[in-house]
Formats: structure tokens, C-alpha cells, sequence
């Protein structure tokens, strides 16, 4: 497992494909949910509150996990999250146009209220 210091070190560690996806998930995460902060957790570029991790990106060769910690309790209507453990979820992204940004944001204002440590 590399070891990344920042999100931005593990971003530009990424193909020129998935620092694209990368990217637009960065922004629409920045804009959806604007007090999480950006870390990185087990080699992953992933968005915590405070110590509790919500969001990661994984990537794999041919696409990009977009994966939440809590993912089994987040309603999830389209059906996108992928993943049989019982807690987290992940969707895979291969190009920017597989990014549906409305039910992202759902999924992203979902999962950073979500307590799953109560």
C-alpha cells in the first residue's frame, strides 16, 4: 500500500483519467458538504469529520471506487452503490459522464450526517 501525506499527493499519484473523476468528485464534495475535510486513510484519498472517515476514492486500473464508510444505511433510490459487507459501499466511476451529480449529492449529504458510530 502506497503511503500518500496528502489527498493532493495521492490525486496527482493517479492516471490523467482518474485525477479527472477525481477531481469532479474533490469539487462536488467541496460544495455538497463543505465541513468534512479532506485526508487520506489506508492509502486512500478519503473525506473525514473530524476522526470519523465518510468518503473515499479507490482507484482500480480501469475505474475509480467512489466508496462511503456507511454505505449499507444510505438510501440509495438509482440503485448506484455497489458492495455486499455490511457496512461499506462504493460506486464505480469509469469516465466523468458516469457521474450523476444530483443523486452523488444525495448520496454525499447522506453520508456526512450519517452517525454510524452511535
Amino acid at each position: 500500500m502506497e503511503n500518500y501525506e496528502t489527498f493532493d499527493d495521492y490525486l496527482d499519484a493517479q492516471s490523467q483519467q482518474h485525477q479527472k473523476i477525481i477531481r469532479e468528485i474533490r469539487e462536488l464534495v467541496s460544495e455538497t458538504s463543505p465541513n468534512l475535510e479532506e485526508s487520506v486513510k489506508w492509502g486512500n484519498a478519503c473525506w473525514v469529520n473530524g476522526k470519523l472517515p465518510v468518503m473515499f476514492v479507490h482507484c482500480k486500473e480501469d475505474y475509480v471506487q467512489f466508496g462511503f464508510y456507511g454505505g449499507a444505511m444510505l438510501d440509495d433510490p438509482k440503485k448506484l452503490l455497489r458492495g455486499k459487507g455490511d457496512f461499506v459501499r462504493h460506486i464505480p466511476i469509469e469516465t466523468v459522464d458516469d457521474i450523476n451529480m444530483d443523486m452523488f449529492e444525495l448520496l454525499i449529504k447522506q453520508a456526512s450526517t450519517l452517525d454510524y458510530k452511535s
